[in-house]
């Protein structure tokens, strides 16, 4: 009976005091690297102090949803990488089907193309939208699949401890490593499906010297780091061929000739694209097909602004003075005004081999253009010096690389 009752006290011993250990699981192995995750909110960040405070790992937001870009993603990447820091991508996941997860997923290598990351990229996908657990599932695999295939890189689920207890199936616990988020613990719960954790967000409030706002902390281990951290392929780019088109719309005050120059193309290719009976009676609201980089000439406008001179404008788009000259009848070089409306000729195969010359269009966004010319958002930012990739104009010109 006594042998009983210290068998039964042991086992309550087991129960109460071993509890946490059972139910608690740990880094995928050691040591264990000190880092944090950043995105527009923290503003500007003095990286060297960063660093200085003991920082090693640095994850950046790149994305969110189909198009939006955070506006500090290269600058934060290009800081940090500066001052030596180990660089990751996260992505927030909004999609509610595989198809909108794979556009998703797209949009996020356009983004970090031509990069070169050493953790690797993350989804983090936590609100759900009303999808049930066997939706949930299959966009996250659609997403993290697709980015995997387009990156070439290896991928990380980011998940708080319920959902990663409760929403994530085995399909994707077998597949992908956890960089799992409970705060105010020493160790994360354990949800019976990872074994281990690559990453541990453990604060949400964190303070690090170099940053002027709260900031979340984490550790990481090797795990996290990337097999291969070469850089991020771009996309390949195809030959332009004559028949690529675009739908836009008529507007009050166009002529077919106004059209054809704004566009690089002919009066007489438009007329052979639409079918057009008479080329001076085109009706605003109608649709018209234009060519994409026909291979013609292409002209831009620009207008003249306050301290404007011919050979700077000529050095901005690729161009001879001359050629600006010639193009606008100019008699006094020397002479032009605020407002002035100069024609650009750029014949892309003579003047500029390296660049295409592109003018925005209402409702543009810098995805649509970089998936149209198959290059990276990343590039034309740099190219651009673009301080907000969401904030661009109708009528703005843009520089793409012609590779």
């Amino acid at each position: 009976m006594k042998k009983r009752k210290f068998i039964y006290i042991f086992l309550l011993i087991c129960v109460f005091i071993m509890q946490p250990i059972c139910f608690a699981f740990g880094p995928s192995e050691l040591p264990l690297y000190k880092g944090i995750d950043v995105s527009i909110w923290q503003g500007q960040i003095n990286y060297e102090r960063v660093k200085e405070d003991g920082i090693e790992v640095v994850y950046i937001r790149s994305s969110e949803g189909n198009s939006y870009v955070d506006p500090y993603y290269l600058r934060n990447y290009n800081n940090a990488k500066a001052n030596g820091l180990k660089i990751g991508f996260y992505h927030y996941l909004t999609a509610t089907t595989v198809e909108e997860a794979i556009e998703q997923a797209d949009f996020f290598v356009s983004l970090v193309g031509g990069l070169e990351p050493d953790c690797r990229l993350a989804m983090d996908f936590e609100q759900f939208n009303g999808l049930g657990i066997e939706e949930i599932n299959a966009v996250s695999l659609a997403f993290l699949e697709r980015v995997k295939e387009k990156s070439g890189k290896e991928v990380v689920i980011y998940s708080d401890a319920y959902n990663a207890r409760a929403t994530f199936g085995e399909e994707l616990t077998s597949r992908y490593p956890i960089w799992i988020a409970e705060y105010g613990v020493e160790e994360p719960e354990s949800n019976g499906k990872w074994d281990t954790w690559v990453g541990f967000q453990y604060s949400s409030t964190g303070e690090i010297s170099g940053i002027n706002s709260r900031v979340d902390l984490d550790y990481y281990t090797q795990g996290i780091f990337l097999s291969d951290s070469s850089k991020i392929p771009e996309p390949v780019k195809p030959i332009p061929t004559p028949d690529d088109t675009e739908k836009i719309i008529i507007k009050r005050g166009d002529t077919l000739s106004n059209l054809a120059i704004e566009y690089g193309t002919t009066v007489d290719r438009l007329v052979e694209l639409n079918n057009i009976a008479n080329p001076n009676l085109i009706f605003a609201g109608n649709t018209l097909l234009v060519p994409i980089n026909d291979g013609k000439k292409q002209t831009v406008t620009y207008t003249v602004k306050r301290g404007d001179t011919l050979s700077g404008i000529a050095k901005k788009y690729g161009v001879s003075v001359w050629q600006l000259i010639n193009a606008n009848n100019i008699k006094n070089p020397n002479l032009i005004y605020v407002g002035q409306i100069l024609t650009i000729p750029m014949e892309s195969n003579i003047h500029d081999m390296n660049h295409i010359l592109y003018k925005v269009r209402r409702g543009n966004t810098l995805y649509q253009i970089a998936r149209r010319y198959n290059t990276t958002i990343a590039q034309i930012v740099r190219l651009n010096r673009i301080k907000n990739p969401n904030l661009i104009y109708a009528g703005e010109i843009l520089r793409i690389e012609n590779n």
